[in-house]
């Protein structure tokens, strides 16, 4: 808790229950959409709204503390690894999201071939597919399979 409250006031925000409860959560429950966020949040301080979930998260996202991440389909989904070269790939079958690192060393990885004019900084970058699990499952209950 002591590196959320330094990390909140470097940020410029201050410290609050609600703060520390919706970073404490997405920490351990990374890939978060909100409303799982808002569970996890109020068992550990009680009562919270849902407006000031969306608050703190909107909040902690502008700060730069939190990763917002949508794949197509989904809900937001939020993570706290903001500041690395990062993607995600995500199931099919069960909608699981796992971190995917990129092998370029700077962001952004990927390289634009055309003139635009812009000046890129990242590139997000959701590889889909089926997680070891739903195919082990998938494997098992499937008859074409068998």
């Amino acid at each position: 808790m002591t590196l959320w409250r330094d990390e909140l006031r470097a940020a410029g925000l201050r410290v609050t229950q609600a703060r520390l409860a919706v970073l404490t959560e997405v920490g351990e429950s990374p890939h978060s959409a909100v409303d799982a966020i808002i569970a996890g949040a109020r068992a550990r301080i009680g009562s919270l709204s849902v407006q000031a979930v969306y608050d703190v998260v909107y909040a902690l996202t502008k700060a730069g503390l939190l990763r917002r991440i949508e794949p197509a389909g989904s809900p937001a989904r939020y993570e706290l690894d903001t500041g690395d070269n990062h993607h995600h790939a995500v199931c099919r079958e069960c909608g699981a999201i796992v971190d995917v690192v990129c092998d370029a060393r700077s962001a952004p990885c990927l390289r634009v071939h055309t003139e635009t004019g812009f000046e890129f900084d990242e590139a997000e970058v959701t590889f889909w597919g089926i997680c070891p699990e739903c195919r082990i499952s998938n494997s098992t209950t499937d008859r074409r399979f068998a």
